[in-house]
């Protein structure tokens, strides 16, 4: 076990994503009215589109073995 430790979501994702890869496991996300700020860019004077997501998003991961 590595001595990292995780510090953004981000990461969790990958790492909870590395782990499940290749063991028939389904990760599930359910959205209600979940409200996101989006920016046109990364300066000080980028503006902001407001997206708004309702509904599920799922992640299934399988074993490609043998092709």
């Amino acid at each position: 076990m590595s001595s990292e430790q995780t510090t953004t979501w981000p990461e969790l994702a990958i790492s909870l994503y590395d782990k499940l890869t290749g063991r028939g496991a389904e990760i599930t996300y359910e959205f209600e009215n979940m409200e996101v700020w989006v920016p046109s860019g990364t300066g000080t004077d980028a503006v902001s589109a407001k997206w708004k997501l309702n509904g599920v998003l799922k992640i299934r991961t399988r074993d490609n073995v043998g092709g």
